[in-house]
């Protein structure tokens, strides 16, 4: 399988489409809707990727931003008896991880070693 070579920019940074959403992800703890609009980016690109490095990052994505959904709701039902307060801390050192990982990969076009995985 030939892979591309990364587009050289004048920055040196790789807008590739797994860059894009976890920059999307990072930046939806800011903007707050563009982790939705990463999510579906990723839905969208997932079959245009098939076969390349990129199809286990956008896999990688879907998988933390739906479990991270499911989280966020009991996280949020949670706050009322205050145990969800650190549940959702949790939720977000996870997601920013999981995020900087593949954004550190994405730009070395290496593909993620186990996109099901809960952790990295």
């Amino acid at each position: 399988m030939s892979e591309k070579a990364p587009k050289a920019t004048a920055t040196g940074f790789d807008f590739n489409k797994a860059t894009i959403v976890s920059l999307l992800y990072i930046a939806g703890f800011v903007v707050g809707i563009t982790g939705i609009v990463g999510f579906i980016l990723a839905l969208v690109w997932k079959d245009e990727v098939a076969g390349t490095w990129e199809e286990s990052h956008l896999q990688f994505h879907v998988r933390t931003f739906v479990i991270g959904l499911v989280v966020g709701i009991i996280g949020g039902i949670l706050s009322i008896i205050l145990i969800g307060i650190p549940i959702l801390l949790a939720l977000f050192l996870w997601i920013l991880v999981r995020s900087v990982v593949a954004l550190s990969k994405a730009q070395k076009h290496e593909p993620m070693a186990d996109p099901k995985s809960w952790l990295l």
